[in-house]
């Protein structure tokens, strides 16, 4: 009806294409107009100066022959002043920024290998926004921001670098896993070690005092029992210590069965044989020291 009476309404973020008798005529801001048909002007059309947003996805090859998509977001609007170039010179503003977004990707991705693409998206985002803005100026548009979203290799392919990155991560925990058990072995060494020495320092104290003990025994018996030797001291001590051996292993519940012979005949044996046995390493202690 508007269009009939030489009026016309223009929503807001849009601007209108006139002509006049079918040549260019003027660019209307949003808001009414008035259209005079009767001297040959009309609307040709109208163009939104939203920001709109094309998802471009691209597959390419890197340098190292991995095939990958990449998916990239273009975000651009038609400049106002620019509005005659925008409508006129692109009839399919999409399929254009879509064919200069193949032609760098396909351009830069080669050239990188597939780490590299990851790591530097930024910068391939930058080189798509650089000729798209040089390219789509021309013809009346700004591109406001370029993005690279996703890149995806070949299924195949991540399921590969996630099984090196396991392998990986695998290997350096082993190495962590056996240097912890180094460590705690060296420690148990260590412990051992210290723990046996200090045995060794109570037994060789513990053999001391005996050997003290017996000395001050043999000493003060003489001396209070005269005309007794010191082999008969030695004699009566291996006695009464024969004696409470055989009292402890009785008296232990835990001790297994031990056959012995025992009589005055047998104590007399055992003594002998445990003088004997002091004198045989006497002599052994004494032959190296000879010799040296």
């Amino acid at each position: 009806m508007g269009q009939a009476l030489g009026c016309i309404q223009v929503e807001q973020s849009t601007v209108a294409i006139t002509e006049a008798f079918g040549k260019f005529d003027d660019v209307l801001q949003p808001g009414c107009h008035c259209l005079p048909w009767c001297f040959g002007k009309q609307a040709a059309g109208t163009l939104s100066l939203r920001v709109q947003q094309l998802d471009v996805r691209c597959e390419t090859k890197t340098k190292d022959n991995v095939f990958v998509n990449v998916v990239a977001s273009i975000q651009y609007r038609a400049l106002a002043e620019k509005a005659q170039d925008a409508f006129y010179k692109l009839s399919n503003t999409r399929a254009q920024i879509q064919s200069y977004v193949f032609d760098v990707i396909r351009a830069s991705v080669p050239k990188l290998e597939l780490d590299a693409v990851f790591e530097q998206k930024n910068d391939i985002a930058r080189a798509v926004e650089e000729e798209l803005e040089k390219a789509m100026s021309h013809y009346g548009y700004e591109i406001v921001q370029t993005l690279i979203v996703d890149i995806e290799p070949d299924e195949h392919v991540k399921r590969a670098m996630n099984e090196i990155n396991a392998a990986a991560r695998m290997r350096v925990a082993a190495n962590e896993k056996a240097e912890a058990e180094k460590i705690l072995q060296i420690k148990r060494a260590e412990g051992d070690a210290e723990s046996k020495y200090l045995a060794g320092l109570g037994v060789a104290r513990q053999r001391q005092a005996i050997v003290d003990g017996l000395r001050d025994s043999v000493l003060a018996f003489s001396e209070n029992v005269p005309g007794t030797s010191s082999k008969d001291v030695m004699d009566m001590v291996l006695v009464t210590q024969y004696f409470d051996t055989m009292k402890e292993i009785g008296a232990s519940s835990k001790s297994n069965s031990v056959f012995i012979p025992h009589g005055p005949g047998a104590v007399r044996d055992i003594a002998s044989q445990i003088r004997d046995g002091l004198l045989q390493a006497s002599q052994n202690n004494r032959v190296p020291s000879s010799v040296a």
